[in-house]
């Protein structure tokens, strides 16, 4: 038996909308390795994967993200004739639901945490009893996107406005290890920089005239196409030229969403931390399941490995 055999884990998933597929491959990486998760919090995303696991049916769940390509996307979208949102949500929930039938928070087997924000209050709202699928829904609630939740004379939208990694609000239990998977981090935008930084050093050489120009040049283009791990990722950082209400919004949140994770993490500091990049892939990515799975399962492997060590 090893040092980590069976060790208590307290975890945490953040949101990230597609992103937060990449929490299955980290739940897989932690059991595979002996750990036992004996508490979840989660939001978002983070709160649909943490409501499967908890209620035992993470790879019914895992199954059912594999099936999805676009045409089932859009046959899950049941569009909103209401002026507040463009998604009534009805239908997403209803699939959850022929995986889990609705149940009571408090009657899973593993301790669960879901966060979700009030609009009217600005307050941050903790669901640890009560219906699953309720505290779902409110949690998952994009602003603009999903309608909102009347639940208790609160206005309820997506958790991670507030708190994007609910590590504050995790049930611990003695001696465990507070695990968590950030799937909003900075990382994209230090590719970007470091790319950057690349072409402009690429065009000194060439100011310079240095001596085997040709060869320098075709190095640094190389080193560059290898930091970059998809052209389209390199779009997505970039508003140049494509600056609009749209982008500029989307910008803003991807922001504060950013700096409200690095506040949670500097407030409570995790004990293992696997982070995916913000732009690593899109919000409604949900087509690509497998790969965004595989992901969470290298990053969550990666990060116990420096544990460990």
């Amino acid at each position: 038996m090893t040092l980590h055999d069976k060790k208590s884990v307290a975890l945490v998933l953040g949101s990230g909308g597609a992103r937060g597929l990449a929490h299955i491959g980290a739940i897989e990486a932690l059991e595979e390795r002996g750990y036992q998760i004996t508490s979840v919090s989660g939001c978002s995303m983070g709160s649909i994967i943490a409501g499967m696991f908890c209620a035992g049916k993470l790879e019914e769940a895992k199954q059912w993200f594999l099936s999805i390509d676009k045409q089932r996307i859009l046959q899950l979208t049941d569009f909103s004739i209401t002026g507040n949102s463009l998604v009534k949500g009805k239908k997403i929930i209803k699939a959850l639901q022929e995986i889990v039938p609705e149940c009571k928070i408090e009657s899973l087997p593993i301790p669960l945490t879901l966060v979700a924000s009030d609009l009217l209050t600005t307050d941050e709202v903790v669901f640890r009893t009560g219906s699953l699928f309720e505290a779902i829904r409110a949690s998952i609630s994009i602003p603009l996107f999903f309608q909102p939740v009347q639940w208790q004379g609160r206005l309820l939208v997506d958790g991670g406005i507030l708190n994007p990694l609910p590590l504050k609000q995790i049930q611990r239990t003695e001696g465990d290890i507070l695990v968590a998977m950030n799937i909003s981090g900075k990382d994209g935008l230090t590719i970007h920089q470091q790319s950057s930084d690349l072409l402009k050093l690429a065009q000194t050489m060439q100011q310079k005239r240095m001596p085997n120009m040709p060869k320098a040049i075709r190095q640094l283009g190389e080193s560059v196409t290898n930091r970059l791990t998809a052209i389209d990722r390199a779009k997505r950082l970039s508003l140049q030229g494509t600056v609009n209400y749209v982008t500029m919004l989307d910008r803003m949140s991807d922001m504060q969403i950013q700096q409200s994770t690095l506040l949670a993490l500097q407030l409570t500091p995790p004990d293992v931390l696997a982070t995916m990049p913000q732009y690593a892939f899109n919000t409604f990515d949900f087509d690509k399941a497998e790969t965004i799975i595989a992901e969470g399962y290298r990053l969550m492997n990666d990060a116990l490995d420096s544990y460990e060590a």
